[in-house]
């Protein structure tokens, strides 16, 4: 949803108990991560002090937690065929810190996904020319897997053709 235009926009409040109802509301549906949460909140017309100030109460309480956020968004995204590079990205855009970003990432085995979501899309044969090869190829990079997972997945090895 696009930002409010400013002749839209509710008159900023700082008043932390209207914050805090809309953002248990919102964390109601899913986990958000504290960077995408206080951009909602501001979006909605409240201060950013006094969101802020709601935030910390809200993780201090466990009720905003990233790294529940990061193992929820990874596991989600992995079961949508997504590779590590497009996971960690659209993390890094919500605001999560590289370690809890790379502790999620880490236990999953990526060759094997990447194997699994190119016979998903394509069948069980492997390509048999570059052309489809680099069809494919160009699909799980798109997808966020790296070069060396494609060539895992795709079995385009130059050295072996």
């Amino acid at each position: 949803m696009p930002p409010r235009s400013p002749s839209q926009r509710p008159i900023q409040t700082d008043d932390p108990v209207a914050i805090r109802l809309a953002a248990v509301a919102l964390l109601a549906r899913r986990d958000f991560s504290a960077e995408e949460l206080r951009r909602k909140l501001l979006d909605r017309g409240f201060a950013e002090g006094a969101v802020r100030a709601v935030l910390g109460e809200l993780s201090g309480a466990g009720l905003l937690d990233e790294a529940r956020y990061v193992e929820s968004y990874v596991r989600a995204h992995v079961g949508r065929g997504h590779g590590p590079a497009r996971i960690r990205a659209d993390l890094r855009r919500n605001g999560v810190p590289d370690t809890l970003i790379e502790a999620a990432l880490d236990p999953v085995d990526w060759l094997e996904l990447a194997r699994k979501v190119r016979r998903a899309k394509f069948g069980a044969r492997s390509p048999q020319d570059w052309t489809e090869k680099a069809r494919q190829a160009r699909f799980l990079q798109y997808r966020g897997f790296s070069a060396d997972h494609i060539r895992s997945a795709t079995g385009a090895d130059p050295d072996l053709d």
